[in-house]
């Protein structure tokens, strides 16, 4: 039986549009960290003849999304004719066209000025609280301490009172990729500050915040990591899905990838100061992927079950600072014990504790090496089995999602996961040898 459908020219492209918008955006929306942002507090906290005095803090609200090197951008378009006469604690990186104005010359002349931090080890004199991390921001969930990055602003030729300040628009925050959605400014109740003996609280002349959500979409249109799978009940190791990160071509794309023992990669490595060295340089693989997260099923007893995580670092141009992980599995509920990682339960969902995020034990494995015999951090898993749930058929004992760094990495087709030498023997068992053996069946009763 066949069937046909025909449609029009008119239809077709009416069901490409109708499918195009009814797909809702969701990109921008983690469900494993819902309330998670970036705020951008932008406190007015003096004013000055032709403008005001402000302090720019970044709070990350982020579970485990971290901002790592280079760190972050943050830009934005003045209302007004607005120019910046100094800053302390983040600098423009251009100055644009600042000739008619005759000795005091502004720090930035630009309508759409671009923002960056400074590096450690900047004077102090040019410092403020949260400043000069090269724009590296720690997670809330992992490192709070550090979870914050500001500057100092003196803006010129703006308003100076309440009612003519007028706030900036079109806020952009890259990092270390454009991945981030800023809204608009809103203007909030000032800030206050409180005394360090506690006894005196003063506030801001004015305060407006903006708020930024990560897309993965945006950062990223290839994936940067990838998970492989293996067990104690079954040889077979499920590799990362061939091609995840990239394809090998280095005949039309020479060093996009190099094996270890090519003598090509120490003149390669020796001259990535000079080159971009934030430009991923991995190690020739199937999947081209910087980082590999490998699970492993390593035992089974009466009450518990073993795991082990490996994370292999590919990239020969990137240390990983501060790294995390995310994994979701349904036995987390039933953690028993973590070796050589720390450990935070992530409830996205209330009362479900299926989420874990795991990150390096400080100076000893929180440094995620380069490439090579030192780039991996591997940790043991104790579980207590649930009678009620537990199983080890149809790869329940496998994770259902991994982020690493926030970015979700690519899993092997679920068809593909180790299974039980009890379950149904997978062969691929053609026509031909089935008419062999009813053939043969026949023959043998006469």
């Amino acid at each position: 039986m066949e069937f046909s459908f025909k449609f029009s020219t008119p239809s077709i492209v009416l069901l490409f549009m109708l499918s195009f918008f009814s797909i809702p955006s969701t990109e921008a929306y983690d469900a494993l960290d819902p309330n998670g942002n970036i705020t951008i507090k932008w406190d007015v906290i003096s004013w000055t003849p032709d403008g005001y005095v402000a302090v720019v803090t970044m709070f990350n609200f982020q579970q485990y999304r971290h901002i790592q090197a280079p760190g972050w951008t943050l830009g934005w378009t003045w209302a007004k004719k607005e120019v910046i006469w100094s800053m302390m604690g983040g600098q423009t990186t251009e100055q644009g066209d600042c000739s008619k104005y005759k000795g005091n010359v502004p720090h930035c002349c630009k309508k759409d000025p671009t923002v960056v931090d400074l590096l450690p080890g900047t004077p102090y004199n040019q410092q403020i609280a949260n400043c000069c991390k090269g724009g590296v921001i720690g997670s809330w969930g992992q490192d709070p301490s550090n979870a914050a990055s500001s500057f100092q602003v003196s803006v010129g030729a703006a308003g100076t009172t309440n009612k003519t300040v007028r706030v900036p628009r079109n806020f952009t925050l890259r990092a270390p990729g454009p991945g981030y959605t800023c809204g608009p400014a809103k203007i909030v109740k000032p800030t206050k500050y409180v005394s360090s003996d506690g006894r005196r609280v003063t506030q801001a002349m004015m305060t407006w915040n903006v708020t930024c959500t990560y897309s993965q979409f945006l950062a990223q249109k290839t994936p940067s990591c990838c998970v492989s799978l293996s067990s104690f009940y079954n040889d077979t190791i499920v590799p990362c899905p061939t091609c995840t990160c990239g394809c090998q071509n280095n005949v039309t794309d020479p060093g996009s990838c190099v094996n270890p023992d090519s003598p090509y990669l120490a003149s390669v490595v020796s001259q990535q100061e000079k080159t971009n060295k934030f430009a991923p340089l991995v190690q020739c693989t199937s999947h081209m992927c910087p980082i590999r997260v490998h699970w492993h099923v390593k035992q089974n007893y009466k009450d518990y079950w073993r795991v082990k995580v490996t994370i292999t670092n590919f990239n020969y141009r990137m240390n990983y600072t501060l790294w995390n992980l995310v994994i979701q599995h349904p036995n987390f509920d039933n953690l028993t014990q973590i070796f050589s990682f720390n450990y935070k339960p992530l409830n996205p969902y209330q009362d479900i504790n299926d989420t874990a995020m795991l990150w390096g034990v400080k100076y000893y494995n929180d440094l995620l090496m380069e490439a090579g015999p030192l780039g991996n951090a591997q940790s043991e898993f104790l579980f207590r089995k649930d009678k009620s749930t537990f199983t080890f058929e149809k790869g329940w004992a496998f994770p259902r999602r991994i982020y690493f760094n926030g970015d979700n990495c690519v899993m092997p087709p679920p068809d593909e996961y180790p299974y039980l030498p009890s379950a149904t023997t997978r062969q691929n068992v053609s026509f031909l040898q089935l008419l062999v053996a009813l053939l043969a069946l026949l023959f043998g009763c006469f």
